[in-house]
């Protein structure tokens, strides 16, 4: 790069905490008072990717109109402010820039800004990315900017309803890709860096008009695979699917372009909108922190999708149900953008309930309402009992706000009222009032009314009494039947009971449906009724089913439409615990597994009986995603509900079944890997862990068990756990895979070493250095948990307590979340864990509301696990 003459500078040390800057939590009213008065154009951004490992170059043109006199600020996060120039007059760095704002006065009518600054590479899966290959030693770099992240790679106005036109130019090493939101270019050549590195500069056409956190930059020696696709107005619309280099073999690229073909296909029939984009590359990246970021035709997909070995059904149709999201949120999110984050559940629940639809209408996946009841709404329930949940529409006052609500409630729950309303307008009313709020709103900011005033025009229902009682209360109610049956077994008379918490008093509209279950001649759970109608209120009489037989089964909320707890009267009842692996589809199947899961985990049923009723009916299970949800919570049951006194013989055998299970599944099949795994998981006693040992050495099969560089590492971590292995086979594992899945398993291994000694190191790297990635310090945490003796975490119970203020003040909002949840004292079950956190609690200052929050939220699930083992003692 070349160098000259500046101007006096701002200078920020890398060391500096950055939540101890003023600035960096923009405020709602900030945010609607700079929209008033700021109209944006456009951003020119010009990159410098070859000045070292630590910063990269960040110039940025603005040119915005403005209220003339008026002041402002623009978001900048920086480590170097060299000059900032307003309308040909230079402004002292030191003055108006502190490294999060640089502050405007005395703007024009028509204003140009340049800021010339260097900003930091980041290692925690927010702004600009950096990740080096163990096993190229090459650089690859992706930007993550939602929420508020744009601001770490160029200065922008940080808000989603000031939009504006993007044009990107990138210097980078000539032998890299550069993608971003509009086509690649042909790269030109450029000076050499100063190691001498041949560089060129790809220079981007500007894009339409997009909020700045859906903008990308991903950079580096990535590979790709190229297609087409025809869009619904003749365009033929690019395709390219992108990984490292190291990763390459295993990306199956065709099954990615299937699924968006298919998305294509759907989308844009429903919505009656071409894609609004001129291509749609889809980059699986490394490090990264959530599954996947809607970026305007550069979508950045967790690299975890990128399959090394054999995997569970479950994961392949999560694969595709995010492939179907990011997609229909090119246009609900990136064509159509909301106002402010106070709709960020709408973004995400539409999104989600479309990705679903689509996998159920035009893919493969057409059982993917089984895996939304099964996973989605557990989710959902699980976080609308916490005493931290809040409406749908939840109050956003600040960006960090929208960082801890990124929840239960925005994405699942949304997406489960949303579902309710297309079943309250009618399907087809709920797609045309969605083409004409697309056909209206393109390109521009929007807030709910707008939707629903088409929703509306659309049904002719009067939605605004359903919004309040959907949108703007919290909590989740309970439905029961409540029947008498005659002599003769018919049913007298029928209704649905309708509860819900004192704390959450509301009572809502459902459209739902009953079904009557009744075993056939072959052993067959058949539904033989179904009633659908509207329940409302605390009692709604059910006149149609009267004088009916009474069935083996009634299930309410049949086929899922509703948002609601269910209960099973007690004949019903006693049919689904005799039965349950017999009915013949999956979906109420599912459904009768979710009451179950709710009273185990209400503590109105024991848990050991819930554990029971898992391993009698789970090899029966036909749908992947509710085995791995199964196998999840029966994970959950042992080590938090099942009474302290029976924990250990209750683990020792449920694993004992697991294997009895995986040896009796069908050979290679998905329930055989899955119960395999789970077992690994749930090893306790010396003769489980001598098989996994066996298996790992080679000297015990499974027949058809693939026991992959993957598998390998989870029955290794399972030996180290139980104290069987330690540092030396875990460097022999990583030396014989030194690639990023192999640190990152190494990571969990080294940390799970059952020693005092292992666990101050792995403390001491987590909590106290701070040095490692997203990625590493996520694999660190879920080692250091995972114990046999929670004796070895009683240690760092007051030492939690003690360093989280200080974690959740020094770091980004990602890896303080890690520690925070992740470190949690809960396996310590105990009132003790309760009273100790109630003291932390009172202590707070009230500013520190996200991690009053997370601790809220830490604090119930110990309380809820003393709660069920009370019942289950």
């Amino acid at each position: 790069m070349t160098s000259h003459q500046r101007p006096a500078k701002t200078d920020r040390s890398s060391q500096t905490p950055e939540a101890h800057l003023p600035g960096l939590n923009l405020t709602r009213d900030e945010a609607a008072d700079r929209a008033e008065l700021l109209n944006v154009e456009s951003y020119n951004v010009t990159l410098n990717l070859t000045q070292g490992t630590e910063t990269f170059g960040s110039t940025t043109v603005v040119k915005f109109s403005a209220k003339p006199g008026s002041s402002t600020f623009i978001d900048a996060i920086t480590k170097t402010v060299h000059s900032v120039t307003l309308n040909g007059r230079g402004l002292d760095p030191a003055e108006v820039a502190d490294g999060v704002r640089i502050q405007l006065p005395d703007l024009a009518a028509d204003n140009e800004l340049v800021v010339v600054a260097d900003a930091p590479y980041m290692n925690t899966g927010e702004g600009l990315h950096r990740f080096v290959d163990p096993v190229d030693g090459e650089a690859y770099l992706y930007t993550q900017f939602e929420v508020p992240d744009s601001r770490r790679m160029f200065a922008v106005f940080e808000q989603p309803d000031l939009k504006a036109s993007f044009t990107f130019s990138v210097t980078a090493p000539s032998h890299w890709d550069v993608i971003s939101n509009s086509p690649t270019p042909a790269p030109v050549e450029a000076p050499a860096a100063e190691d001498g590195t041949a560089c060129s500069v790809w220079k981007f056409e500007p894009t339409a008009r997009l909020s700045s956190y859906v903008t990308a930059l991903i950079a580096g020696p990535y590979q790709s695979v190229r297609s087409e696709v025809i869009s619904s107005d003749g365009r033929v619309i690019p395709l390219g699917v992108f990984a490292r280099k190291s990763l390459m073999q295993y990306l199956d690229a065709d099954n990615i372009f299937e699924l968006t073909r298919q998305g294509f296909e759907f989308f844009e029939a429903q919505f009656g909108f071409p894609y609004p984009f001129e291509k749609y590359d889809q980059l699986f990246v490394p490090e990264f922190n959530a599954g996947a970021m809607e970026n305007a035709g550069a979508v950045t997909i967790l690299e975890g999708y990128v399959f090394r070995g054999k995997v569970t059904g479950a994961q392949i149709e999560r694969r595709a149900i995010t492939v179907l999201h990011e997609l229909a949120h090119m246009w609900f999110g990136d064509l159509v953008t909301m106002r402010w984050w106070n709709d960020l559940w709408l973004n995400e629940s539409f999104a989600e309930y479309m990705s679903h639809l689509a996998a159920v209408e035009n893919t493969e996946f057409d059982r993917a309402w089984t895996t939304f009841a099964s996973v989605e709404k557990s989710w959902a329930y699980k976080q609308d009992q916490l005493p931290t949940t809040h409406p749908i529409f939840a109050e956003i006052n600040n960006l960090e706000d929208v960082e801890v609500n990124f929840d239960g409630i925005t994405y699942a729950k949304g997406a489960s009222v949303l579902r309710q309303l297309v079943a309250w307008v009618g399907p087809e009313q709920f797609m045309a009032g969605v083409r004409t709020y697309f056909a209206k709103h393109a390109w521009k900011n929007t807030e709910l009314v707008d939707l629903m005033v088409e929703l509306e025009a659309a049904s002719g229902r009067d939605l605004d009494a359903w919004g309040k009682l959907w949108l703007e209360t919290a909590g989740v109610n309970t439905l029961a039947p409540e029947l008498t049956v005659g002599a003769d077994g018919n049913i007298a008379d029928f209704a649905i009971l309708q509860t819900a918490i004192d704390e959450q008093p509301t009572l809502r509209p459902h459209r739902l449906a009953v079904g009557f279950y009744s075993l056939t001649g072959e052993g067959k759970l058949e539904r033989t009724h179904r009633e659908e109608l509207d329940v409302d209120g605390p009692r709604t009489e059910v006149p149609a089913l009267t004088g009916r037989a009474r069935p083996d089964l009634i299930l309410l909320n049949d086929d899922d439409l509703a948002y609601a707890k269910v209960r099973l009267d007690d004949h019903s009842l006693a049919t689904a615990k005799a039965h349950l692996k017999d009915f013949a589809h999956s979906l109420p199947r599912t459904l009768v597994w979710g009451s179950a899961w709710d009273a185990a985990r209400d503590g109105e049923t024991p848990a050991r009986g819930y554990v029971e009723l898992i391993l009698a009916n789970i090899a029966s299970e036909t749908d992947s995603s509710v085995i791995l949800v199964q196998l999840r919570q029966l994970a959950t049951t042992l080590t938090y509900y099942v009474a302290a006194d029976h924990k250990l013989d209750s683990t020792i055998a449920a694993a004992d079944k697991l294997w009895e299970l995986a040896s009796s599944a069908v050979a290679g099949s998905d329930a055989q890997l899955q119960f395999a795994k789970s077992y690994a998981q749930l090893a306790r006693s010396g003769g489980q862990l001598d098989r996994i040992q066996a298996l790992l050495d080679g000297t015990e099969t499974l027949e058809s068990l693939s026991i992959d560089q993957d598998m390998r590492w989870e029955l290794l971590t399972a030996l180290v756990a139980g104290g069987r292995q330690g540092q030396g086979r875990i460097d022999e594992e990583l030396a014989r895979d030194n690639t990023s899945n192999g640190q990152n398993a190494a990571a969990q291994a080294k940390a799970a070493i059952p020693t005092p000694e292992a666990k101050a190191a792995a403390w001491d790297s987590i909590v106290v250095t701070g040095e490692l990635s997203n990625a590493l310090q996520s694999s660190a945490v879920a080692g250091f948990m995972r114990v046999p003796d929670t004796s070895l975490l009683e240690p760092y119970a007051e030492k939690y307590f003690d360093a989280v203020p200080g974690i959740v003040k020094e770091r980004t909002h990602a890896l303080a979340q890690q520690i925070v949840v992740g470190l949690y004292p809960a396996q310590l079950t105990t009132q003790a864990t309760v009273d100790r956190t109630d003291e932390f609690l009172a202590g707070l200052p009230e500013e520190s509301a996200a991690l009053r929050r997370m601790m809220l939220e830490n604090r119930d699930a110990v309380a809820r696990a003393l709660r069920a083992r009370a019942a289950d003692a």
